[in-house]
């Protein structure tokens, strides 16, 4: 009883966390990477070098770290507990979190990120370099976000599945 209580906990931990993040990443790009695109090439990079330093913060690493760590655990537990109720939707939902959400965030945002971190925002590169970023990692985030998304519906859809699902 206890262990079920625990994976309901999780289960539920796990749709929020992936509903916030993805509620995050959808504001980036629904409207703040467009508003960074109509600044001027040095304004929008100096702000979006600012926005990747204090995205570094305890609340938002929790949210994002801590989901994929809920992810990882449910994701083992699916394995072990196959033929109880949800567990498809609980290892489908954590892959799509694990590779579409925190995978692309450190195989293609996070480099983008970084090279974007170096650039001098007043020179003719560092407009090149913006103009590219703001179409790679816009079009990266939107996979983040959807990734996100889905897994958020998965774990809601796994607090109340059925029998053999």
């Amino acid at each position: 009883m206890v262990m079920i209580e625990y994976l309901y906990v999780l289960k539920l931990l796990a749709a929020l966390g992936c509903g916030l993040i993805a509620g995050v990443f959808f504001a980036f790009s629904t409207f703040v990477m467009k508003a960074l695109a109509q600044q001027q090439s040095a304004q929008g990079i100096a702000a979006m070098q600012s926005i990747n330093i204090t995205v570094i913060n305890p609340w938002f690493m929790a949210a994002f770290l801590g989901t994929g760590v809920v992810c990882l655990v449910l994701m083992v537990s699916s394995l072990l507990r196959w033929q109880q109720p949800g567990t498809v939707y609980l290892l489908v939902g954590a892959l799509f979190y694990l590779m579409g959400c925190f995978g692309v965030t450190m195989v293609f945002n996070v480099p983008l990120n970084d090279a974007l971190a170096v650039a001098n925002p007043d020179s003719p590169e560092g407009a090149d370099l913006w103009a590219r970023y703001l179409t790679d990692w816009t079009f990266w985030n939107h996979v983040r976000t959807i990734a996100a998304f889905i897994a958020a519906a998965l774990f809601t859809m796994a607090t109340n599945a059925p029998p053999n699902l």
